[in-house]
């Protein structure tokens, strides 16, 4: 099963803010780099998301329905019900990153990439997943307004004030300027999709970072960090199977049910990171932590079920060739012979 060498990268942030963590002048100074990071971030997804292809999709819009309800409503409704595993798995702390990570809107290149392989309806899962973010850029913080509460960091009228500053408004920007710099986006893709995975490895040392300076890793065990693991493990299966099997009662086609089911079981570490650091605060690297392992762990199981699927039978076997009728074999045998 494959692991994202970018996960490597992670962790190795992780390793680096445990043994160098930023104090005084340099942790402001990261602050201030992760501020900017995670607004230059947004305004680059407001660029790249295509608003109308998005919106065009809604033609399709019982598929669209499915996803954002699987996201939105059917995700969050597990992380409430796993809040009686406090304290017995999980420690509070780890729970509010758990319940965060429902909120967290779908992925969008790793559902194209897996609906693709698996041979499902690939314009489907584009839109899905293009859908997912556009709507997750308000849904979720509103959500977290509404289920976090000032638990967890603090989710405040300030954190209100700095998600509209730093996500939304760059957002907006960027959906405004996209015609005029959408072409040179486009064209130098792979550079800036450097700086995208760059100024996430900024959030994520600043936000370990303070974690290490408040002494809050100490509240992370290995027993805890396995019974994470093992929540995380059993909230993916039921979301793949319920989006799967919940899909064929509504009577979607194959692809469909693809589509459905990589766009509506999985979560975007690319959102959820930078919204996770200005929700949580100083105790971000905690909330994202959950995030940081669905994620790998989402990529190796779906992986599988993509190949599976591009083996179903009824893709790889051709159709039967259709029986001639009487009055077909009739002219064969009666008609003259070709030289």
């Amino acid at each position: 099963m494959p692991i994202d060498p970018y996960i490597l990268l992670l962790l190795a942030t992780v390793g680096l803010a445990a043994l160098f963590p930023a104090h005084g002048t340099a942790a402001d100074v990261a602050s201030g780099a992760s501020t900017a990071a995670i607004a230059f971030l947004f305004f680059l997804y407001g660029v790249r998301l295509s608003t109308r292809e998005a919106l065009d999709g809604l033609r399709h819009w019982r598929l669209h329905i499915t996803v954002l309800a699987c996201t939105f409503v059917v995700f969050p409704l597990l992380g409430l019900a796993a809040r009686p595993l406090v304290p017995l798995l999980l420690t509070h702390p780890l729970y509010q990153g758990l319940l965060f990570l429902t909120l967290v809107p779908s992925t969008i290149q790793s559902s194209i990439a897996f609906t693709s392989i698996a041979r499902g309806n690939v314009p489907a899962a584009i839109c899905a997943g293009s859908f997912s973010s556009l709507v997750g850029i308000v849904l979720t913080p509103l959500l977290a307004a509404a289920l976090l509460g000032n638990s967890g960091g603090g989710f405040s009228t300030d954190s209100l004030v700095k998600i509209v500053l730093q996500l939304l408004v760059p957002f907006l920007a960027g959906q405004l300027l996209r015609p005029w710099i959408g072409g040179f986006t486009a064209r130098h893709k792979k550079v800036l999709g450097l700086v995208d995975r760059g100024s996430i490895l900024l959030v994520v040392y600043t936000a370990f970072s303070e974690g290490m300076v408040q002494g809050i890793w100490h509240q992370v065990s290995p027993a805890r960090l396995a019974g994470l693991l093992a929540v995380e493990a059993a909230l993916l299966a039921v979301m793949l199977t319920l989006t799967w099997y919940g899909a064929k009662a509504l009577r979607f086609g194959r692809g469909d049910r693809i589509a459905i089911q990589f766009a509506g079981s999985k979560k975007s570490l690319a959102s959820g990171l930078p919204m996770a650091s200005v929700l949580f605060g100083a105790h971000a690297s905690l909330a994202v932590l959950p995030l940081m392992l669905f994620h790998q762990m989402q990529l190796m199981v779906c992986a599988v079920i993509a190949k599976r699927r591009a083996r179903d039978p009824e893709v790889t076997t051709p159709p039967a060739p259709a029986a001639p009728d009487a009055g077909s074999r009739t002219a064969v045998g009666t008609g003259p012979r070709s030289r």
